[in-house]
């Protein structure tokens, strides 16, 4: 089963390093991986996407809470949460397929952020299943280069990840 585990860690050189090692060492997968500071310049919030069964995830959490730069770890997955990703998408807009490609970016929902006689950059956000649909309906040899970020999550209501 796929999961989201959200946590804070020091902001601090080797703390990325350390938590991607304790995956590769026990052979784990990261699907994605997302980091950036918080509103305190001393922690840094990580969202990971894994897959495994609840013992695995059960596991990698216990693990996570082992590491001395982990201050705080939660499965987002484990109750409501918000979940979304970023998508940019450059795409051939010659001719004919111009009104195509803007007529499926407002499909999505998307945005054309970059025009040029010949390609559409459009960004999309939501889901990782509404970016994988929006793929889906696109002519394989229009793509020509697809840039993801990866999930990012906060949970719903009063669930709050905070020291």
């Amino acid at each position: 089963m796929r999961h989201i585990i959200s946590l804070l860690l020091e902001n601090e050189a080797g703390a990325l390093s350390r938590v991607s090692g304790l995956f590769s060492a026990r052979g784990y997968n990261i699907e994605s991986l997302t980091v950036a500071p918080t509103e305190d310049p001393s922690l840094s919030r990580m969202t990971i996407v894994t897959s495994g069964s609840d013992d695995v995830i059960e596991q990698i959490n216990k693990q996570l809470n082992k590491l001395i730069d982990v201050v705080k770890v939660v499965d987002l997955s484990e109750g409501t949460h918000i979940e979304r990703e970023l998508m940019l998408v450059k795409v051939r807009a010659a001719g004919k397929d111009r009104e195509e490609m803007k007529r499926m970016s407002d499909i999505f929902r998307g945005r054309i952020l970059d025009v040029t006689d010949k390609t559409y950059t459009i960004e999309l956000t939501g889901t990782g299943a509404k970016l994988d649909a929006f793929i889906e309906a696109l002519d394989k040899g229009a793509i020509l280069e697809t840039v993801r970020t990866g999930a990012s999550g906060v949970g719903r209501g009063d669930r709050i990840l905070k020291v």
